[in-house]
């Protein structure tokens, strides 16, 4: 038996009072305060959890504020008018102040404990479809995925309880689940995306036998809902360590069922121009959560597709001897619907998605008012930043396409109407006179001849 495998209720939590930890209130949200103290004041057991603990304990922010309760849902409502229930899988109940939102779930309990109608229920597989089951704080520990998200901060004293080793992985910096790996993989896989993310967000390893069985476990996703895989895959790319969760998706196999168009054009040296662009993306990605700045999934989706839509291009051109500019509409329809089979991406997405492709065409195009009207295109800054990319890629006359669009945007009027007269001379687009017709050689109309 695995040291993380053992009867959680046959051993003491270990617990770290108040002067021995770091933590401190005025680092909780006050929000979260207030739902801690009122569910206490009321009689039950009020803990911070998961997320918020670790980060706390590690001196950084966190972002959500999770809280769990031996109350039930129904009786954390009755406390609060600005509670809404949600959830089919495990019921959860939201407490809403302004735009933030403290989720309280009440103490999980063990699948087949007999819990009356709180039942679990599992797939074939071994996946939870139902996991109504309530139970107390130590079958809830065991019920967390990973070590060290199953600290407790309690209000009543303000200690941290620590019922599975997490505060020593978290010393270790070691990302290690609870139980045994491959049977909570197959209850849900996406704690295999969950590993992958804490262990890059967190600057850590993924312990042995936590890892291990994810590769042969990997297709398991292509079980799980498209929605659900399409908010774990912007958690995972824009978390702020998006190329080294890639590196590690790649590594383990997990990549492909996101994105399995993606796989015929992956190469052993991660050569290919597509393996270029997803680096060079979601470096961009990194460095622009990194300073604060807002980023756009349609982007980066946009860019990590950019290739496939290219190369399925060409072969329909090809194969049906359509136009260049027909087969690119096509292919471009075909690669979306292709990856929303995995990914839910919505419509709002898909369409700017589609606009930054087909604006590629269009930035080639810059005679007489078309360069003017390319710049108050929506879509033109992003998909100017696009062809930047491109260029560092195909390098030629992708990047003097680059260059130039880069120095018209800063220039003045006259220096952009300059720009514009020797792209005309360079290209030999010189506009034409119109040819005046000779009013005297105009046909006389002839008289309609008698039959």
């Amino acid at each position: 038996m695995k040291d993380n495998e053992h009867n959680f209720s046959e051993l003491a939590p270990l617990v770290i009072p108040r002067d021995e930890h770091g933590i401190s209130r005025k680092d909780i949200s006050e929000n979260a305060l207030k739902v801690l103290y009122r569910l206490n004041k009321n009689g039950f057991d009020a803990y911070l959890v998961g997320g918020g603990v670790r980060d706390l304990l590690l001196d950084t922010e966190p972002k959500d504020f999770d809280i769990a309760t031996n109350a039930t849902p129904e009786e954390v409502r009755k406390l609060f008018r600005n509670c809404r229930l949600i959830g089919r899988r495990f019921r959860l109940a939201h407490i809403l102040f302004g735009r933030e939102i403290i989720e309280v779930a009440t103490f999980r309990g063990h699948h087949m404990s007999d819990a009356g109608k709180n039942t679990a229920s599992q797939s074939s597989d071994g996946m939870l479809l139902r996991d109504n089951v309530y139970g107390s704080i130590e079958e809830d520990a065991q019920r967390r995925d990973f070590t060290v998200n199953a600290l407790y901060y309690n209000i009543a004293d303000f200690s941290v309880r620590d019922y599975a080793g997490g505060i020593a992985d978290l010393n270790d910096r070691v990302i290690r689940l609870i139980g045994d790996p491959e049977t909570r993989y197959r209850e849900d896989p996406v704690r295999m995306l969950r590993a992958v993310r804490f262990a890059a967000k967190l600057d850590m390893s993924i312990s042995e036998e936590t890892e291990a069985p994810i590769p042969h476990l990997a297709h398991l996703l292509k079980d799980i809902p498209s929605a659900r895989l399409f908010e774990e895959s912007l958690k995972l790319l824009q978390s702020g360590q998006g190329l080294d969760t890639y590196l590690l998706l790649r590594e383990l196999d997990l990549f492909e069922p996101l994105f399995p168009i993606l796989d015929e054009h992956f190469t052993e040296d991660m050569s290919s121009k597509t393996e270029q662009m997803l680096e060079i993306v979601l470096r961009s990605t990194d460095r622009r959560i990194g300073s604060g700045q807002r980023i756009n999934p349609a982007f980066l989706f946009a860019a990590m597709l950019w290739y496939p839509v290219t190369i399925r291009t060409e072969e329909i051109s090809f194969e049906s001897g359509l136009s260049y500019y027909d087969a690119f509409m096509v292919a471009s329809n075909d690669i979306i619907d292709e990856q929303v089979k995995t990914l839910a991406i919505p419509r709002r997405f898909t369409a700017m998605i589609r606009d930054i492709w087909l604006l590629q065409l269009r930035l080639s195009r810059r005679t007489g008012n078309r360069a003017f009207k390319l710049l108050e295109q929506p879509k033109f800054r992003a998909a100017y930043d696009f062809l930047e990319m491109r260029g560092e890629i195909e390098g030629g006359q992708i990047a003097e396409l680059a260059t130039w669009w880069r120095d018209f945007q800063s220039a003045g009027n006259d220096n952009k109407k300059t720009m514009l007269q020797d792209l005309n001379k360079a290209t030999g687009n010189k506009k034409k006179p119109r040819r005046r017709r000779n009013p005297s050689r105009r046909r006389k109309p002839q008289a309609n001849k008698e039959t």
